[in-house]
């Protein structure tokens, strides 16, 4: 169903995330008649929800919180379950970083657990091997994998369950299967040639040489025995012993030196999250080596147009976060990069003042197709990154905003016997340009597209992210835009049409099916080169989001551009 350029009349379940009365009914008008513009409404319950990728782990999540555990136990239990359930996209072999919104105090703990270069990955030897670009699969792409320090560290400071209840979900389906989901089963089937060229992968992934097929039941029973590891001996399990044994030789294997140390030393940090105000929300993300200051910088600058006025998804407002979105990654490829190397210039980059210089440069009728900075040539299209976003929210209403990703599909394509997960190829987006703040280097962190986020007004929290490697800041900012400008509920805020750029110079980038046509033909009259997309298409990312008000009621909402679903925890139900 197309959606009108106009501002739209929206029927709300929550009257407070109005943006004005111009979205209600008028007084006499019946409700049947003002329409619907979202296909499923959101969840809603006085007890914890949470919201995934993939409805088994939604519902493991929401298990461990009926069985006494908080947000925090649950999202670990959640994404455990997602490395197994969506293999492509995440699991031991990733990266993670998560927000945390502690209800007792108020306070956002930031935690940044993307893994560092081994030792043994330095640019002299990369030059030395011949490459003169960073390679985007097999092992000279990957990091030491953060994720499940980041389950440590996180259970550590705000857990209430030890990991042999956390992660018995994830073992279970490891051990005994699960029906390979639609989406899931899809990207599976498109990534046999990656697999294939790898043993480790293939043994594991590829069960009788082919993808299983959708709705066949597949079974891990290597990394059953991997996640036991870690619930028998906390982060231990997998940076020491046999797991941490089997990445090193498999890495040596391959041409790379990793050491012990590599993966024992590797801790996650703590870091300050970073905000800026949207028209009357505070919007929070990660600092550097993320994306995060991108979302912020490009809302900043769509601040200073009236995109309420324009219309949902007109030509004038997409004009307006097309260019913005241009501006603020020229400055995301030319500044970021791991900052206890690089000093990242992101107070000046996110301010008010800079916004304001940045938005002067937008052509009100004509698209640029060339915005400085513009240097970086090396990042200029980048393979499409497969990632899981997913949040959660407990009774007491702490909030995970949570994001974990392998990357590309399957992430570097290698699996180290006897483990059963792929490993990440962050290590893909260093660059060998020497002086490069990105440039790599032993134990340092890539540039990363990763990003969770949370967004705040007075007693309205909204814990989200939309995943999808680049796309992520610019989808960020449409699902902020159509929350604040527009007055969506979080259901409708992420189903709404989107548009993604996936490259860096150039005027090319994707558009939905469902913005109107002749939406479409007028940002191409002003230099827009679009191609079109499904009309729930998956190069749009999927996302998730969880939200609280002043009177308690939580709410959970899920992408459709994903197999997932919000699942609400039961009550202990009593017979009387």
């Amino acid at each position: 169903m197309s959606v009108p350029r106009k501002p739209l009349r929206y029927i709300f379940l929550s009257a407070f995330l109005m943006a004005s009365q111009r979205h209600l009914p008028a007084q006499d008008e019946p409700a049947a008649d003002a329409g619907r513009w979202q296909a499923r409404s959101m969840v809603q319950t006085k007890f914890g929800i949470v919201a995934t990728s993939q409805t088994l782990a939604s519902a493991a999540g929401a298990h461990i919180l009926e069985i006494g555990g908080n947000a925090i136990d649950a999202a670990i239990a959640a994404n455990a379950v997602l490395g197994v359930v969506e293999p492509m996209s995440d699991g031991m072999g990733g990266d993670l970083f998560a927000i945390v919104y502690e209800a007792k105090t108020g306070k956002l703990y930031g935690l940044n657990a993307s893994g560092w270069a081994p030792a043994g990955l330095t640019l002299d030897a990369l030059e030395r091997k011949g490459f003169n670009k960073m390679p985007q699969r097999g092992i000279y792409s990957v990091t030491v994998p953060g994720a499940v320090a980041g389950w440590d560290t996180l259970r550590s400071k705000f857990g209430s369950m030890p990991f042999q209840r956390i992660l018995a979900p994830a073992i279970y389906y490891a051990e005994n299967g699960f029906p390979v989901t639609e989406i899931i089963g899809s990207a599976w089937q498109g990534a046999t040639k990656t697999l294939s060229a790898n043993k480790g992968a293939k043994d594991t992934y590829l069960p009788d040489g082919q993808a299983p097929k959708i709705g066949g039941i597949f079974r891990n029973r290597d990394l059953a025995g991997s996640l036991r590891l870690v619930a028998a001996h906390g982060r231990e399990g997998f940076y020491k012993g046999s797991t941490a044994e089997a990445l090193i030789r498999e890495a040596k294997e391959d041409g790379v030196e990793w050491t012990r140390a590599d993966l024992a030393e590797f801790q996650p940090e703590w870091v300050t999250p970073i905000s800026t105000t949207y028209r009357d929300w505070t919007v929070t993300e990660l600092p550097p080596n993320g994306q995060g200051m991108a979302a912020l910088e490009m809302l900043n600058i769509m601040e200073r147009f009236p995109l309420s006025e324009y219309g949902h998804n007109s030509a004038k407002a997409l004009h307006v976060m097309i260019e913005a979105k241009k501006l603020a990654y020229s400055d995301l490829l030319r500044y970021v990069g791991d900052p206890r190397y690089t000093k990242v210039p992101v107070e000046r980059l996110v301010s008010k003042d800079a916004a304001s210089a940045r938005a002067k440069s937008i052509l009100v009728n004509r698209a640029s197709c060339s915005v400085t900075p513009t240097e970086l040539a090396w990042l200029a299209r980048l393979p499409g990154a497969d990632t899981i976003y997913m949040s959660a929210i407990d009774r007491e209403g702490n909030m995970v905003s949570l994001i974990q990703s392998n990357y590309s599909g399957f992430g570097s394509g290698v699996v180290a016997p006897g483990t059963g997960f792929a490993l990440q190829n962050r290590g893909a987006l260093f660059s060998l340009e020497r002086g490069h703040p990105n440039a790599i280097a032993p134990r340092k962190r890539p540039l990363h597209t990763i990003i969770p986020a949370f967004m705040q007004k007075g007693d309205t929290r909204i814990a989200f992210g939309i995943m999808g490697g680049w796309n992520q800041s610019q989808a960020h900012a449409q699902f902020v835009s159509n929350i604040v400008d527009f007055g969506m509920n979080i259901q409708a805020a992420l189903e709404a049409a989107r548009f993604t750029k996936g490259t860096f110079d150039g005027c090319d980038l994707f558009m939905e099916t469902r913005i109107p046509a002749e939406v479409v033909k007028e940002l191409e009259s002003m230099g827009h080169v679009i191609q079109l997309a499904g009309p729930y298409s998956g190069r749009m990312g999927g996302g998730q989001a969880v939200m609280s008000n002043a009177n308690g009621v939580h709410f959970g909402a899920s992408d459709p551009r994903k197999d997932g679903a919000a699942v609400p925890e039961n009550p202990v139900f009593e017979n009387r």
